[in-house]
């Protein structure tokens, strides 16, 4: 009998290649979420870095701050917010482990395109650690030039959309659906480099006695106006 030929591993053909019964291997660097169970169903093990990564959310404040708060409080450079839902505030964020003093808090002007201009500067400039992006009505076009503008750098860039739109393409390579439960979110994989996993994952999240009472604590940071990010980011 003729002895057949190994399998050639897809990544060694191409990195962007992989089977499809396994996680890709991530061909940029990734962020350890600080859940095991989230990590072990991301390729690369965490959130990747110089990509988009959509969270579609049942509710905005659903708990996308704590899911995030592990690989936030790693990150050394700048974190953009841009027109989250709820004021930041300062307890709460410590509480979480982000320090308010690496915070720039853009407010929502009413203008989307104002926000998505502003992550587009903040990704371009390869200056932050993280840009984290709250926007409910956004294009295909303003989707696929948002991911081209992270992928010119190594940054975390997080967009946050309604759960509505996971029915829409989009150029994400990982999209997540982020439902309320009791007691934490259950996370679907809407779409990721790997194979399909229809169970949704159910993660712990508990937020502290610091956290429910910060709102009142503390004074929220001086929001900055989206037209003046890039400065601020830079100088």
């Amino acid at each position: 009998m003729a002895r057949s030929d190994p399998i050639t591993a897809p990544e060694a053909l191409h990195p962007s290649l992989w089977f499809a019964s396994q996680l890709a291997r991530s061909t940029t660097r990734c962020i350890d979420t600080g859940y095991a169970a989230l990590s072990a169903q991301l390729p690369g093990g965490g959130w990747p870095t110089g990509s988009l990564v959509e969270l579609l959310l049942q509710q905005s404040g659903i708990g996308e701050m704590r899911l995030l708060h592990p690989a936030l409080a790693e990150l050394k450079r700048p974190i953009v917010l841009l027109q989250p839902p709820q004021v930041p505030q300062a307890l709460g964020l410590s509480a979480l482990g982000v320090q308010p003093a690496q915070l720039i808090w853009v407010r929502n002007t009413g203008r989307t395109a104002d926000g998505q201009w502003a992550a587009e500067q903040a990704l371009r400039s390869g200056c932050c650690g993280a840009v984290l992006l709250w926007d409910r009505h956004v294009r295909g076009e303003s989707l696929r030039r948002l991911h081209l503008a992270a992928q010119s750098s190594d940054t975390l860039f997080c967009m946050m959309r309604p759960i509505q739109e996971a029915q829409d393409a989009s150029p994400a390579p990982l999209r997540l659906a982020v439902r309320g439960a009791v007691g934490g979110v259950r996370i679907e994989f809407i779409k990721r480099r790997g194979p399909q996993r229809d169970e949704p994952l159910f993660l712990p999240l508990t937020p502290s006695t610091l956290l429910r009472h910060a709102s009142v604590d503390r004074p929220a940071p001086a929001p900055a106006p989206a037209r003046g990010i890039l400065p601020a980011v830079v100088g």
